[in-house]
């Protein structure tokens, strides 16, 4: 246990990060993955709205990820790794629709 008033502070700033950082992992993993299974769902059929789905989940990830970097729950080489993994798989489901159309 802490001795004096300075590590006992460290200690409570400690876990208010530690928790702040929890919530925005936890925030963002929901919204990669409801990311990604709206890319499967536009795979299997394919709409206008589930195109908005999509791109709208798309959207709410990297805003996420981005203020998660700027607060420094990530480190940014890890924001852009998995900016970079949502990016590959929309486009993955979105190009070949826009070559058929």
């Amino acid at each position: 246990m802490a001795n004096n008033k300075s590590s006992k502070k460290r200690i409570e700033i400690a876990e208010r990060n530690r928790l702040r950082n929890r919530t925005y992992k936890s925030a963002l993993r929901t919204l990669m993955k409801r990311c990604f299974t709206a890319c499967t769902a536009y795979a299997q059929e394919p709409g206008d709205g589930a195109k908005v789905a999509v791109q709208s989940t798309m959207s709410a990830a990297f805003s996420k990820i981005d203020k998660a970097v700027k607060v420094g729950v990530l480190h940014r080489n890890t924001g852009a790794n998995q900016k970079s993994r949502l990016s590959v798989a929309v486009k993955k489901v979105l190009e070949p629709a826009a070559a058929e159309a």
